[in-house]
């Protein structure tokens, strides 16, 4: 499955420290994937991915595929923000909860109503991706 992408005509403004164990949901994402990691022995998923089950303990970890879509748990807009995203405020960040039972905190792009279906959407910046959901079937630019 194919994320919808947006382009961002600019940096972004506080770039990921992607580490050897990261790469994988990097890359994904550039490629319109959203990916997290599975433990093996417990079968439970976890976010942001991680190199170990925090259910189990278990360091035998999968990288598996979401699907992005889910529902609007709830939400907040900061206006004071650090200077590095004074150029993007106010900030809608927000928790989704996904289909696939797994509860993510990010960034929510346009003003969808707390429970609304959202979908996720790779923000594509000049130096490299981020994630955002939108309401199911909108579209929305930067």
């Amino acid at each position: 499955m194919s994320l919808p992408f947006i382009d961002v005509a600019s940096a972004r403004p506080w770039p990921p420290r992607i580490s050897a164990f990261t790469k994988p949901f990097w890359d994904a994402l550039r490629e319109g994937r959203l990916m997290t990691t599975r433990g093996r022995t417990s079968g439970r998923l976890t976010f942001p991915p991680k190199p170990f089950c925090p259910h189990d303990w278990g360091r035998e970890v999968e990288w598996v595929e979401l699907s992005g879509r889910g529902k609007l748990y709830t939400q907040t807009v900061i206006h004071a923000t650090p200077a590095a995203f004074i150029g993007e405020a106010p900030i809608r960040n927000g928790i989704v909860d996904l289909e696939e039972g797994v509860r993510i905190a990010a960034r929510i792009l346009g003003e969808p109503a707390l429970e609304c279906r959202v979908e996720c959407v790779v923000l594509r910046y000049t130096d490299g991706p981020l994630f955002a959901f939108r309401a199911a079937g909108t579209a929305h630019r930067l």
